[in-house]
C-alpha cells in the first residue's frame, strides 16, 4: 500500500477508539453512529491487512498490530496537535515554551532554569506542575516541550522519550542562623533525637536519607514531611527546626543570612533531568536551555568540624 493509499481520517477514528476503548463514548464525541464509527475502523484494518482489535467482553483490547499502529498515530497526530499549538502560540512573531515541572521539584531550579527567557520579549512561558507520569504523559501529546525532574526516566520502547541529565546538589543539612550559626553536624550520625523536616516519601531523596540513618541507627525526630519543596522552604524558614533539603530550594534564605547551612552528605544528592520527545520540534531557546548548566543555589563556605565536636568524638573513641 502507498501512502496515499493511507485514510488519515480513518487513523484518526482508530486513534481515539484506542485511547478511549469503547466505541459508543467516541461515536458520541464525534458525533458519528456507532456502526459507521466501527465500520470505517474495519476499512483501515482491510487497507492495513491485519486486525487492530479483538473483543473482550465489552471492551476494545489492541492486537499487537494495533499497538504498532497506534505508537505511529501518537506521533503523528500528536504532531499535528503541536503544528496547531505552534499557530495559536505564534503571535506576532512569539515564540511560546511549555514547561512542566514536577511538583517534588525546587521552584527555585525551575526560575534559574528558565532565568535567560524572563528578560527575551520574543518569548511566552507556559510552566504547569504536577505528578511525573501525568506530565509525560502530557509531554507525549506534544503538550509540552519539555518535562523538568528529580527523577530518571528509564528507556521504554512504548515511550519515545529522551531524559538528559542536567546537574546534581549535595542534600544539606540547614537551620536558622540564630541558633546553628558557626555550628556543624554529621549528616547522619549526629542527627539522632534531634527535630527534623524532612522531604515527603514521594521525593527521589527520602529514601537516600532513610536508609543512610537506618545503616548508621541513627533516629531522628520526625517533626514534618513536605513534599512541595515551596512549602518546605516554609517550614524551614519559619519552624525553628533543622529542614534536609538541597540548597536551591532555600537559597535566598541562604544568600540573606536568615538560615545556614549545618552539614551536607555526599552520598545524599538530588539530581535534575530534562525529559523531551525524541520525534520534537526543535525549538532553538529550548536547545539553549538544555545545553546550559544553571547556578543551583547561594555559593556556601565550605564547613569545617568545630573543637568542641572534634573533642566529643575523641571523648566517644576513648570510650570504645
Amino acid at each position: 500500500m502507498k501512502i496515499d493509499q493511507l485514510n488519515f481520517h480513518h487513523l484518526l477514528y482508530f486513534w481515539r477508539v484506542a485511547k478511549v476503548g469503547h466505541l459508543t463514548q467516541v461515536a458520541n464525541e464525534l458525533h458519528v453512529s456507532q456502526s459507521a464509527l466501527s465500520n470505517q475502523i474495519r476499512q483501515l484494518e482491510d487497507r492495513l491487512g491485519e486486525a487492530l482489535f479483538e473483543r473482550t467482553g465489552r471492551r476494545l483490547v489492541l492486537t499487537d498490530t494495533g499497538q504498532v499502529v497506534l505508537s505511529y498515530a501518537e506521533n503523528i497526530f500528536g504532531l499535528g496537535q503541536e503544528l496547531l499549538g505552534r499557530l495559536q502560540g505564534s503571535d506576532g512573531g512569539m515564540v511560546r515554551l511549555r514547561v512542566g515541572s514536577v511538583a517534588t521539584l525546587s521552584r527555585n531550579y525551575q526560575e534559574n532554569w528558565i532565568q535567560p527567557l524572563l528578560a527575551d520579549p520574543t518569548v511566552t512561558l507556559t510552566l504547569e506542575s504536577g505528578m511525573l507520569e501525568e506530565l509525560l504523559t502530557r509531554l507525549l501529546q506534544h503538550q509540552l516541550d519539555v518535562v523538568l525532574a528529580n527523577e530518571a526516566v528509564p528507556a521504554d520502547p512504548d515511550r519515545p522519550l529522551h531524559c538528559r541529565f542536567l546537574g546534581s546538589q549535595d542534600i544539606s543539612l540547614v537551620g536558622p542562623a540564630s541558633t546553628w550559626r558557626g555550628r556543624t553536624l554529621r549528616m547522619p550520625e549526629d542527627l539522632d533525637g534531634l527535630e527534623l523536616a524532612l522531604p515527603g516519601p514521594r521525593h527521589a531523596s527520602r529514601g537516600q536519607f532513610d536508609a543512610l540513618c537506618v545503616a548508621a541507627g541513627v533516629t531522628p525526630r520526625l517533626r514534618a514531611e513536605v513534599d512541595d519543596m515551596a512549602m518546605l522552604r516554609l517550614v524551614a524558614r519559619d519552624s525553628g527546626w533543622l529542614t534536609v533539603l538541597p540548597e536551591v530550594v532555600v537559597q535566598d534564605e541562604l544568600r540573606d543570612g536568615a538560615l545556614v547551612t549545618v552539614g551536607r552528605s555526599s552520598q545524599l544528592q538530588e539530581n535534575f533531568y530534562a525529559i523531551t520527545t525524541l520525534h520534537r520540534h526543535r525549538m532553538e531557546r529550548l536547545e539553549q536551555l538544555l545545553a546550559q548548566r544553571p547556578a543551583l543555589a547561594a555559593e556556601q563556605p565550605d564547613l569545617h568540624l568545630p573543637a568542641v565536636q572534634a573533642s566529643s568524638k575523641t571523648r566517644r573513641r576513648r570510650k570504645t
